[in-house]
């Protein structure tokens, strides 16, 4: 089963700051707490990464995954997929960036599908601290 989520958040910092720490993924483990490794394993023709692979804390345990990202709609929104996981089968989220006064509106919009399922309690738990990430971006971009 397919879950999804999505949170919208405000930061005091303008569209191209938030898209660019959004798109510099080999330093998320910077500020992203549960993302403890990322590497970029292609990039386009403007040197954006398209795939990266990631190793993160999840659910106690650490887990692996690969990201393809989209850039059609940059910079307004970037968008992802999965490649490859070892704990899931479905990873499709995306971030919009819309201008709003003097900042951001983000919304960070994602849906997982888990191989093993799991209560709900702790889906719930873990759905909290995947979209805490947006919490973190909003931190970093207006530090």
């Amino acid at each position: 089963m397919i879950d999804q989520a999505t949170e919208t958040e405000h930061v005091a910092a303008p569209p191209s700051r938030c898209f660019d720490i959004a798109v510099d993924f080999e330093r998320y483990p910077e500020w992203a707490r549960d993302v403890k490794e990322a590497n970029v394993l292609e990039r386009d023709a403007s040197g954006r990464a398209t795939k990266v692979e990631y190793r993160a804390s999840a659910l106690g345990r650490s887990t692996h995954y690969t990201l393809s990202y989209d850039y059609s709609q940059a910079p307004e929104r970037i968008s992802w997929s999965l490649v490859e996981g070892d704990i899931m089968r479905v990873i499709d989220g995306a971030y919009t960036f819309v201008p709003s006064g003097t900042g951001t509106d983000i919304t960070y919009s994602l849906k997982i599908e888990l191989i093993v399922p799991l209560p709900g309690f702790v889906k719930r738990r873990a759905e909290v601290r995947i979209l805490h990430t947006l919490k973190e971006l909003k931190t970093r971009a207006e530090s």
